[in-house]
């Protein structure tokens, strides 16, 4: 078991490595719980999944940072970003998957609710996929800045489009500027800024609408 988490923690893993570790050490966890006369207990098989799942987050947050996606999004790569996010949060259902199913195999003697052993996991899937919502609105919003309306308000239309392209770059950029790491969840600020994030493209959106109609 050891071993296995040595390997868990590895910085050098590759997320995808990282995955492939699940199954051996849920099998291990599943052994221990079956055989041992000592750790087969709900609150040891706490603190162990509970460890595991702070592990899997540090990995992510290793892959991808608050300031590598700042970055992405400023040189024009959000999808680059956005797909590495998407990894965490593949990684992360594997493990929730993986323990499902080593529950069932233990006949669910595993009594424990999902909420005392995910809640870390769980606000940090969350929080990958708020910032996956940022990126892929900036996938969207960047095809305006190619967009040329025809007929006879084409001009007007087109010029319209333009500015809500500029103020959609303000707003990203605004949000941008926070000082923290976005996807550390203990930085709570993160949504109240995110909200208001969320709520003025929620207004850009309407205008666009209006235009397109």
């Amino acid at each position: 078991m050891n071993d296995l988490f040595k390997e868990l923690v590895d910085p050098t893993k590759e997320l995808n490595d990282i995955a492939d570790l699940f199954v051996p050490i849920l099998h291990t966890i599943l052994l221990i719980w079956q055989y041992s006369q000592h750790y087969n207990t709900p609150s040891r098989l706490v603190v162990l999944i509970r460890e595991i799942c702070n592990a899997i987050i540090d990995q992510c947050k290793g892959k991808i940072s608050g300031p590598e996606i700042f970055a992405f999004i400023e040189s024009g790569e959000s999808k680059e970003a956005h797909d590495k996010l998407s990894l965490a949060v593949d990684v992360c259902y594997k493990f929730k998957d993986a323990y499902f199913d080593y529950k069932a195999q233990s006949k669910n003697q595993w009594k424990i609710t999902t909420n005392a052993l995910f809640v870390r996991l769980d606000c940090f899937l969350e929080r990958c996929q708020d910032i996956m919502h940022l990126t892929s609105t900036i996938l969207q919003f960047k095809k305006l800045d190619k967009i040329e309306v025809g007929n006879t308000k084409g001009r007007t239309l087109t010029d319209s489009l333009k500015q809500i392209f500029a103020e959609f770059e303000i707003t990203v950029n605004e949000f941008c500027k926070v000082t923290y790491d976005i996807m550390d969840i203990e930085k709570r600020s993160f949504d109240d800024d995110f909200y208001k994030f969320r709520q003025r493209i929620k207004e850009l959106e309407r205008r666009l609408a209006s235009i397109l109609t």
